[in-house]
């Protein structure tokens, strides 16, 4: 039954977004297991067609807020404004209160706009005042930065990264979906993305996915994977706790989008990149070799026995 209603998100995303399936299937696991997505990229590849086709396929509430130098905290997590009508202040929302919050080129911001943002994509709450406000349930953020050396872009610090489940990279299409581009496949197909599953549907599924079962040795599998990319030699920072956590949820939501209610190593090993490649950080030895952060991880994963 969950194949059947990723078969029809996808086929729905697909109407907008030409040529990413993998892409498209590595976000729906990852808002699934409840976590949020970086996507990496150069501009006009599809980052905010994604997001908008998503949050009409999944019929949730969408908002966009596009990072620049001058954006506030603020601005994120809404602010308190006199209103002489009932002479008090009254909380107006920002842009976080929504289901699906597409943060545009995230590393072009303040460091304080940024840990707002941050803040509130791991409470899942803003206080403006002293007082709380929850955010819609569900709530995920699907965040871009423009690569490194772009004007105006600076870097984001490791803690911050850390609150993605999964970095992912769209790229350029490939040559037969970037003539179905030009044809006009995708324009204005926005429009014909059709909703499949409601709010309440994806709670569930949420609550479906944390009780899929991982046997114990796919656990110390999936554990002696994260110690080892702290014990590497090319790697000064490897990933944390909440990196295997995310991990672990990530494999549970393939295995129940795949119809299954029990993890297979596969499922580890294909989320493995997504998640812990933008959690590394390489040392000097790494680069004098000429390795990247992806090529460290799969000399990782080779290292570490799969059961």
């Amino acid at each position: 039954m969950s194949s059947k209603i990723v078969k029809e998100i996808k086929n729905e995303i697909t109407k907008a977004v030409v040529g990413k399936d993998d892409i498209i299937e590595q976000v729906l696991a990852a808002i699934f297991a409840g976590g949020h997505v970086l996507l990496e990229d150069v501009p006009g590849v599809g980052k905010t067609t994604l997001a908008l086709a998503f949050s009409r396929a999944l019929s949730m509430d969408y908002k966009r807020i596009q990072f620049t130098p001058d954006v506030l905290p603020s601005d994120v997590v809404g602010f308190s404004m006199f209103n002489k009508k009932i002479n008090d202040f009254e909380f107006r929302e920002g842009a976080a209160m929504c289901n699906i919050l597409l943060a545009d080129e995230i590393n072009r911001t303040s460091s304080k706009t940024q840990a707002a943002l941050l803040e509130v994509m791991e409470e899942a709450k803003v206080t403006v005042d002293g007082i709380t406000h929850y955010l819609p349930d569900p709530f995920f953020v699907i965040a871009t930065q423009n690569p490194m050396g772009y004007v105006g872009t600076q870097k984001l610090p490791e803690s911050q990264l850390d609150r993605f489940m999964i970095r992912l990279s769209m790229g350029y299409p490939d040559m037969e979906s970037e003539i179905d581009i030009y044809n006009g496949k995708s324009n204005k197909s926005l429009d014909k993305v059709k909703k499949v599953i409601d709010i309440d549907t994806i709670r569930e599924i949420r609550n479906k996915v944390s009780e899929v079962n991982m046997d114990e040795k796919l656990m110390i599998y999936l554990v002696s994977f994260i110690r080892e990319t702290r014990e590497n030699e090319y790697i000064s920072l490897g990933v944390s706790p909440r990196g295997g956590i995310a991990l672990m949820k990530m494999a549970k939501s393939r295995a129940f989008m795949d119809d299954r209610d029990y993890v297979v190593p596969e499922d580890i090993i294909n989320s493995i990149e997504p998640v812990t490649v933008h959690r590394v950080v390489l040392n000097s030895k790494a680069k004098a070799n000429g390795l990247d952060e992806k090529q460290v991880i799969e000399l990782v994963k080779k290292s570490v026995a799969i059961p």
